[in-house]
């Protein structure tokens, strides 16, 4: 008779965090949920850490200084690890804004032994500010709101992603075929 240990330990998955960082309105979210929909059409365990809605439920207070965008990006990035470590693949479509947050997460996926992927979706602000999708640019650029990411605060884009997509020259389904070809060349799809 088999156990439910020995059934559970057949169906063992590499779990992973799959950051992918950009500038507002990008293409990060968009990109995220078809690759979410494809990788689940596959059989995998897969989660999308959407930065508006952890910014709702798990960071909500946290404003938008320096101190806070780090505490927000340590918090995603911890509860991203926890599922990567449980064999979920953790699609993290987050701005995260700088490159030592974005460092730390990594390190401590690192340190646990857990695949952590950093993906720049690498749309230009032009792009991002005609796209719009929330009303941020237009709404920046009324004086409504100031330190948007990319305009008036600061985005450290990657030196060095595992990959960068050009969302703007490409379909959802491209950019979301290129990251899925980087997850199947790393024994992750």
């Amino acid at each position: 008779m088999t156990t439910d240990q020995e059934i559970s330990m057949s169906v063992t998955e590499t779990g992973a965090t799959v950051w992918l960082t950009g500038l507002p309105s990008a293409g990060k979210t968009t990109i995220a949920y078809e690759l979410a929909g494809r990788l689940r059409g596959e059989g995998h365990r897969v989660e999308v850490l959407d930065g508006d809605e952890i910014r709702e439920f798990l960071s909500a207070g946290l404003g938008f200084s320096r101190e806070d965008r780090h505490t927000n990006v340590q918090r995603i990035g911890f509860v991203a690890g926890l599922l990567a470590a449980n064999g979920v693949k953790v699609l993290v479509p987050v701005i995260a804004p700088y490159a030592d947050s974005r460092d730390a997460v990594r390190k401590r996926h690192q340190q646990e032994g857990t695949t952590y992927l950093e993906v720049h979706v690498a749309t230009p602000v032009e792009v991002c500010s005609e796209r719009d999708v929330k009303g941020l640019y237009a709404k920046q650029a009324a004086g409504e709101i100031s330190g948007l990411t990319g305009v008036d605060d600061p985005y450290e884009a990657p030196e060095s992603p595992d990959l960068r997509i050009e969302s703007h020259q490409q379909t959802v389904q491209e950019s979301a075929a290129a990251l899925h070809a980087l997850l199947t060349e790393r024994g992750l799809a």
